[in-house]
């Protein structure tokens, strides 16, 4: 049982309803629903979430991100959602599950998983070879800001669903 009241799209007022009436029209999973309690943070959200969609990074490339962390930091809501999205997004079933334990077939992929993982591990302050190795997997230096920031998206909602206690409304995954 969420901690933070759902709010219903039917019956949500001010930036709420905003909110549900424009970008996330039919789209009221169960954490934009809780979030809505507070629109500053679902903005906060959809804001940091929009600017990344529209960066260097591909789909694959920004679930693998949202799946390796979920993991990392156990949010079973946001593993189940980007195991849903990053299929919809063309990772593959198995790479979902590569993904979530950091460790990639597709040497890109691997060498992203890598440095998130870095990042993560070392609390941002990854080494000049954790950059250099992320440089040799296909990467150029003007992304990793990108995926810092994809970085903060992931603990933005895995640390929401941890307080909320989300519950999840995609289909469950396969522990790892």
């Amino acid at each position: 049982m969420p901690r933070i009241t759902p709010v219903d799209p039917v019956h949500a007022t001010g930036r709420a309803k905003e909110i549900f009436d424009g970008p996330l029209k039919g789209k009221a999973f169960n954490i934009f629903r809780s979030m809505a309690q507070a629109p500053a943070a679902l903005d906060a959200y959809l804001g940091l979430s929009g600017a990344l969609n529209h960066g260097t990074l591909n789909a694959k490339e920004r679930e693998t991100i949202q799946l390796l962390v979920g993991e990392a930091n156990n949010c079973g809501y946001c593993v189940a959602a980007h195991t849903a999205i990053g299929k919809m997004s063309g990772l593959t079933e198995t790479q979902t599950i590569e993904a979530r334990r950091g460790a990639l077939a597709d040497s890109k992929l691997d060498g992203l998983a890598k440095f998130v993982l870095a990042l993560h591990e070392k609390r941002g302050f990854v080494s000049d070879g954790d950059i250099a190795a992320f440089k040799k997997a296909g990467y150029s230096e003007n992304v990793i800001g990108e995926v810092i920031a994809g970085y903060a998206l992931a603990i933005l909602t895995n640390y929401f669903n941890h307080a909320n206690e989300t519950v999840s409304d995609f289909p469950p995954v396969t522990k790892v």
